[in-house]
This record gives structure tokens, C-alpha cells and sequence, in this order.
């Protein structure tokens, strides 16, 4: 068998099922391998009838004395019902609307069945039981029943009996799959062959063997992400860079003229990126902290030092709104040099309108300083003479291929061809727990913000009830009246933009009658970006006392008059995602607040919601919410096509610590993995799966 071969070619799979399985990835015979089960059910004690219990879960094995079908007319359904018996007594198993079973299970047949055992009408009873005809020579080789029982993901129509039916036969084709991590990796870290693995995972002997089976693939998946980001540092290292000489002079008279102190994580921060800039090599560093927490001003340090030597900056920013706002804080603080924002819909140099092709060549001529834009700077040929800084705000929104993009193309030019890779800050306001920091982020160096700048107050986080819903009103009129103003977040019904909108939209219908003396906005994803940036500057200028928005928004909006949060549906969010909503107030002098407005009673919903109000550290909220939600949700790589046991194993410390540790043995043998040819291939292939390259 090729196990490249497409599904369709496998026994009894026609174009129909073929394309249900392409909605589970299953394109080929290697998919269906390494469709591997997120549980099992235990089935494995064959017990005698006369032992089993009410409410258990049980397996037992007899023969089929009686089986019929039943016509319901009342509840217009069949029901299957069979009398299984074996040396110490006889139970009925019933079936819903599956009047096939007749012709499997045949009086005489030896069966087993497995599942909760019930009471009703004063015997016991099997409530639609997995069942399984056992062979004459009863080899105890079950598939369905008295065993680990594996349980997929399924879709409509394909059962997890359906996909155990087909993937047990291929298990004898396993053999041909190539192992590819090296075998000292294996002994040293006693990992389960490649083979051996593949069979257990889907039918194991134990729980014990199971868990080492899955642990064998949640290393390899995590391992050769580690590999990965081993070659792209060393890549990037190799590169040339643009050095920017640190000017202690300037840098110090800059911060003595700001408004305010710099944090001490800023200032080590600041120090962290001005020596990277020294170095021949390009900086590639990750500047990660709170909203609100001051990473602009740290990115402006960085800006100035390259300014400041006839050296050009591009900065990227995620939407136009974030875009406008950076070029206004840049405009602020470097107001000697020439500053540019390329937009899908502005031009401006030093807030004069310009035309874009005017910006785009005095970016090529060297006679613009700072050029700040969305994904405008890479979907044109935006090049520059000699360009030694790119900086990439809340970069995990634009994904990897982009930010290759953006290297590839805001490149320093000689004679037309590009010449040296620029210094690369990317700048994220969501906190990311450790063990996600060392791997998905594990080639870049990392600074971290972890101090909130002097005189903010403490944001009053409260959970409302549906019982304190008007009192709560009440307090946003009494703030409106005193001249602040409000935002309200709406939850996301499902994953879908138009239901999101619909949520936001009705939202703003019923607190334009709650409110009918103030004015409110609407901002969602789906207005045009003309439109969304009117909605916000209106807001910006007090024009509108409350915005409605979507949860997908902006990220970094700063709007110091805004002094309440609320947000609807709370149980809905991740704890991060609650305070990086919550960060968007509390960045003036007057007291804020954030009210999570919830239906749900639950005590595990409490629990959560109570976490964020006795919590203010980011990182802290971080880890619980990858605890509780798992790194999927959190960092949005759900869509990411990255396997579940890498997703699983990224909340493990030790099994990244682990991974990281062989990761760099390897890399550091044979940079090249000219010696580990399979290795290399495998990498490769694992990398473009879930868009590393």
C-alpha cells in the first residue's frame, strides 16, 4: 500500500465519505494513521451479567438469545432490543433508530457490549451499548468493546466506531512510515519507536502504554517546532545588519524630557534593545507587556537611536486606527524628523497630505525618517535606502508568513538590490505564558514590561449580575453626566463575524433606549476602514459618550477621558482577553471601572470572573487562563493546523524544557542536519503544516 495514496482508494471509501473525512484533515492513508484518539473509554473488565451494577459503566460477554425491532408510534421511532444471557444470568440491551442490528446480532451470535448500565421497568437494562460479534476462535483481539476503547473527534457521519473500523486494518502498514527522530534522541529521553507508538496510541494494551505512546508524539511535535526556531535563529544571525551606535547623551536627555518617569522594567527594557542595536547581527526581539504598560515609549528610544544617525524606521501596526495613533505619538515625541503614515486610506508626511508614490520614493531616496502603516508596507514594493529598523506592533496578528514578508520587503537597498536585514521589534500586549514563549516564540528574544507606569489608579472590577444590571446603569449615567465615557465589549454568539456584529448591533439598539439622552457609537469588523476610523475619532473627541463594540477591535486604543468597561457576557472571554479589555481604561487620573456582566451562575464561572478582580499581573491571568482554556484559545493558534498533543504539550513545562534541551543538542552537532537527512525532510514538511514557512 502507498500511504499517499488518497482515502477514496481505501476498502469501502466512496467520494462521499472521502470528502468527510477531508473536513476531519484526513486527505490520505498517513492521515488516517496520525488521526489519533483524544481519549479512550475502559471497556477492558469483561464482567459476568449477574455482577453488574446501576449507573456503572460494564462490558460483558453471551450469547444473543432474542433480537427484534420495535415500531414506537407515540415517539415515531424503531427501537432494537436483545436478549443477551451467559452462564450466570441474562440483561436487555435496547438500540434508538438502528433496525440494522437485527441482521448483526443473530440468536447464537457470542457478543460483547459495553456501556452504562441502567433501571428500568424493574430490570436492568444497556442503554444503546457499543456491541461487537466476537469470532468463533474469540482471540480477545476486540475493536469496540473489552478493551481501551479509542475515541476521535468526529463529524457527521463518521462515528469514532466508523474511524476504529478503518484505521485498525492499516495499523499493519505502519511499518512503512520512516522513523525520523535520531536514535539517540529516542534512548536518551525513552521514547516509544515510531511504529510501536503509532499502534498504541490507536489501540493500546494500557493506560500506561497510552500515555507513553502520546507522549512520544507531543515530544516530536513540540521537538521539531524547538528545531525549527534553532535554524531560523542561526539563519538570522548570519544575516548582516545596519549597527546603530549607542548615543548616551541623546537617550538621556530624551527621557529627562519626558512627562513622566520610565518604569524599571522599561528603562531595562530600553537598555536590552539599544544593545541589540549595537550588534552586527539583527536584533530579533520581542517586546511583550500589559496594555497600557508603555511599550510605545521604549519603541521610540529604539526609533530615535537609528533617526538620530540618518538611519530609517518602519513601523507596522496590525489596523489603521493603531497605525494613525502611533504616527500621532511619533509626531509628539521625534517632532525634528520627517514622519510618515501610508495607510489604505491616508498618506501624510509631518501631517501634510502627501501621495503615495511620493511617500514610497522618498522612502527610496533616504528623505523620510520614520514611515508607519498597516499591511499597506508590505502589499506594495515600500523600499528604502537604508533602512535598519522594523518595528511590528501587536505582531501575532499578522502571522509568520507576513512578517517574513515585511523582512523581504522593507529591505535596505543597494544599487537596486537588497542589501542588509533590518533590526527586528515586535511589540505584543498580550501576556504569554512561559512554556508558549519558549517555544512558539522561541526565536526571538524576549523583554518583558511587568510594571504599570506611577499614579494609575486600581481599575474596580466587578461581576454584575442580572439582578444588578440597572444599578449599574445608573453609574454609567452619573459618569457620562460627569463628562467621561464608556466602552461595551459584546460577545462573539459563535465563531462567525455576522453573528458577532449582530450581537454588537442589538447591543447598541437596546442602550440607545436606555440611554436615549446620550450619544453611541457602533464599531465592528465589518465596516469599512473610512468608517470605523470616523466611529473612533468621534469617540477620541468626545463627540460620542459610549461605544458599542465588537471583541475582535482594536487592540490598543487609548482613550485617557474613557472610565468604564463594561462587558457583556464575560463567561464568554478568556481571562487575558478580560484584561486586556479591562486595560483599555484606567490610563488617566480618574477612577475606573470594569463590570463583567454575566448570566451565568455557575460556580466555576465565578470562580474564573473572580480570578481577574484579585488579579492585576497579566502574566499571572496568562498562565491561569492556559490552564484553564488550554494554548489554542489562548494564543489563538486553534487555526494554526498545529497538532492537539503539541497543543496539549505546550502547557507543559517539563516536556518543553525536555524537547528544547534535545532541540539544541542537535542543532548544535549539525547546524546544517546534513547527517540527519530524514530529520531535515520531516522538519520541513512539519513546518509548512502548520505555516512556519
Amino acid at each position: 500500500m502507498d500511504l499517499d495514496a488518497p482515502v477514496q482508494k481505501l476498502y469501502k471509501i466512496g467520494p462521499a465519505y472521502a470528502k468527510k473525512l477531508q473536513s476531519l484533515g484526513i486527505k490520505t492513508a498517513r492521515d488516517f494513521l496520525f488521526y489519533f484518539p483524544f481519549r479512550y473509554d475502559d471497556f477492558s473488565d469483561i464482567t459476568k451479567i449477574a455482577d453488574v451494577e446501576i449507573e456503572q459503566i460494564a462490558t460483558v460477554q453471551g450469547q444473543v438469545v432474542e433480537a427484534r425491532n420495535i415500531w414506537t408510534f407515540k415517539k415515531r421511532m424503531a427501537l432494537t432490543e436483545a436478549i443477551i444471557e451467559d452462564d450466570s444470568g441474562a440483561i436487555k440491551a435496547v438500540w434508538f433508530n438502528q433496525p440494522f442490528l437485527t441482521t448483526t446480532l443473530r440468536t447464537g451470535a457470542t457478543v460483547n457490549l459495553s456501556g452504562k448500565v441502567s433501571f428500568s421497568k424493574n430490570e436492568l437494562v444497556f442503554s444503546n451499548p457499543a456491541y461487537e460479534v466476537v469470532g468463533y476462535n474469540n482471540s480477545r483481539n476486540y475493536t469496540h468493546t473489552g478493551r481501551l476503547v479509542p475515541v476521535y473527534h468526529e463529524t457527521y457521519g463518521l462515528s469514532s466506531r466508523w474511524l476504529r473500523f478503518h484505521i485498525k486494518p492499516l495499523l499493519i502498514f505502519a511499518k512503512k512510515i520512516e522513523e525520523f527522530l535520531p536514535l539517540e534522541i529516542i534512548k536518551s529521553h525513552d521514547l516509544l519507536p515510531c511504529l510501536l507508538a503509532i499502534k498504541e496510541i490507536h489501540f493500546p494494551k494500557n493506560l500506561e502504554i497510552a500515555e507513553k505512546a502520546k507522549r512520544r508524539f507531543a515530544f516530536e511535535e513540540i521537538f521539531l517546532i524547538q528545531l525549527w526556531n534553532f535554524l531560523q535563529r542561526g539563519k538570522w544571525q548570519n544575516n548582516e545588519s545596519l549597527k546603530i551606535h549607542f548615543q548616551e547623551k541623546l537617550i538621556k536627555e530624551f527621557v529627562a524630557s519626558l512627562p513622566f518617569r520610565l518604569t524599571d522594567s522599561q528603562r531595562k527594557a530600553a537598555w536590552q534593545i539599544l544593545k541589540d542595536l549595537e550588534k552586527p547581527a539583527p536584533m530579533n526581539r520581542l517586546l511583550e507587556g500589559d496594555v497600557g504598560s508603555g511599550k510605545t515609549i521604549v519603541a521610540a528610544i529604539a526609533v530615535l537611536e537609528a533617526v538620530s544617525q540618518g538611519m530609517q524606521t518602519a513601523i507596522m501596526a496590525p489596523t489603521e486606527i493603531l497605525a494613525e495613533q502611533h504616527y500621532n505619538t511619533f509626531l509628539e515625541y521625534l517632532n525634528n524628523y520627517k514622519i510618515a503614515l501610508l495607510t489604505g486610506s491616508k498618506s501624510l508626511l509631518n501631517n501634510e497630505k502627501i501621495s503615495r508614490s511620493g511617500i514610497l520614493n522618498k522612502a527610496r531616496a533616504g528623505e523620510v525618517d520614520v514611515v508607519i502603516g498597516t499591511h499597506a508596507l508590505i502589499q506594495e514594493k515600500v523600499f528604502f535606502k537604508n533602512l535598519a529598523l522594523a518595528v511590528v506592533d501587536e505582531q501575532h496578528r499578522f502571522g509568520v508568513e507576513q512578517r517574513a514578508r515585511l523582512l523581504k520587503t522593507i529591505t535596505s537597498l543597494k544599487d537596486g538590490i537588497p542589501d542588509k536585514i533590518p533590526h527586528l521589534l515586535s511589540m505584543t500586549a498580550t501576556p504569554i505564558p512561559r512554556t508558549l514563549a519558549l517555544t512558539i516564540f522561541g526565536d526571538l528574544d524576549i523583554s518583558l514590561l511587568t510594571e504599570m507606569p506611577k499614579g494609575r489608579k486600581k481599575i474596580i472590577t466587578s461581576i454584575i449580575p442580572p439582578a444588578g444590571r440597572r444599578d449599574a446603569y445608573y453609574f454609567i449615567a452619573d459618569e457620562i453626566q460627569k463628562g467621561r465615557q464608556i466602552f461595551v465589549i459584546c460577545p462573539l454568539i459563535e465563531d462567525s463575524d455576522i453573528l458577532e456584529v449582530k450581537s454588537a448591533t442589538t447591543e447598541f439598539e437596546k442602550l440607545r433606549k436606555v440611554f436615549p439622552r446620550f450619544k453611541i457609537g457602533l464599531l465592528h469588523g465589518q465596516l469599512k476602514p473610512k468608517e470605523k476610523e470616523e466611529i473612533m475619532l468621534k469617540f477620541k473627541n468626545k463627540e460620542t459618550d459610549v461605544l458599542v463594540s465588537t471583541s475582535v477591535v482594536e487592540v490598543g486604543i487609548d482613550i485617557p477621558n474613557a472610565t468604564v468597561m463594561i462587558i457583556e457576557g464575560a463567561d464568554r472571554f478568556g481571562l487575558a482577553q478580560l484584561h486586556q479589555f479591562r486595560g483599555r481604561v484606567g490610563r488617566s487620573e480618574y477612577q475606573s471601572h470594569c463590570f463583567l456582566f454575566t448570566d451565568s451562575q455557575t460556580k466555576k464561572t465565578h470562580q474564573r470572573l473572580n480570578a481577574l478582580i484579585k488579579c492585576e499581573n497579566g502574566f499571572e491571568l496568562a498562565e491561569k487562563d492556559l490552564k484553564i482554556r488550554g494554548p489554542g484559545e489562548v494564543y489563538g493558534i486553534r487555526q494554526s493546523g498545529m497538532p492537539d498533543l503539541a497543543m496539549v504539550g505546550l502547557s507543559d513545562i517539563k516536556l518543553i524544557s525536555e524537547t528544547r534541551k534535545a532541540a539544541k543538542e542537535i542543532f548544535e552537532k549539525d547546524p546544517l542536519l546534513k547527517n540527519y537527512p530524514r530529520l531535515k525532510e520531516r522538519l520541513k514538511e512539519f513546518a509548512r503544516n502548520i505555516h512556519l514557512e
